[in-house]
């Protein structure tokens, strides 16, 4: 097994500690620790792709786990700020949403011998949303701080939809069958 992928496996295997110390006792230090762990997390995300295309080590397992494990770190997060009272759960249903309905249309993509590759909005899409995570969870209490996470969540339920829509649009052709 290459190193991109066990940073994938890395990212999967934080996920429940991640989870574990953001919940079992929900002291401001444990939610920076998990935060903490949130983006080694994340930055496993960024680091895997690049050395796997750096390296010429892209592999079927990396297509598959990668984008998985990234949906399952930020659902974990999302779903967790939701019962924490950190998040509206309508920000999480339109991102699950997006994230379900973009994964069933990668599967009639691939029915249809259809590649579709990533595109640079769903890049930013997950890059904005792991930042507005980080900063929710922080809950820095510097002025002007709620403005800047409400903006956070705005831009990551905006990229959210135009990646979806991009997505579609571009690969309209599998509608079609």
């Amino acid at each position: 097994m290459n190193l991109p992928n066990k940073l994938t496996i890395l990212r999967v295997i934080l996920i429940p500690v991640f989870l574990l110390v953001l919940f079992l006792a929900p002291v401001p230090t444990n939610r920076y620790v998990a935060v903490f762990i949130f983006v080694i997390a994340s930055l496993t995300d960024f680091l895997d792709g690049y050395l796997a295309r750096r390296w010429n080590l892209v592999s079927n397992f990396g297509k598959f786990m990668d984008p998985l494990a990234d949906k399952l770190l930020v659902m974990a997060a999302l779903v967790s700020m939701v019962e924490l009272g950190d998040l509206p759960s309508w920000v999480v249903i339109i991102i699950l949403a997006r994230e379900f309905a973009i994964t069933g249309f990668r599967t009639l993509a691939m029915e249809a011998n259809i590649v579709m590759a990533a595109s640079w909005w769903g890049k930013v899409k997950t890059t904005v949303q792991m930042i507005m995570i980080v900063v929710v969870l922080l809950d820095l209490p510097f002025a002007y701080m709620g403005a800047v996470e409400t903006i956070l969540v705005a831009l990551a339920v905006f990229f959210t939809i135009v990646s979806g829509v991009d997505y579609i649009v571009k690969n309209r052709q599998v509608l079609k069958g």
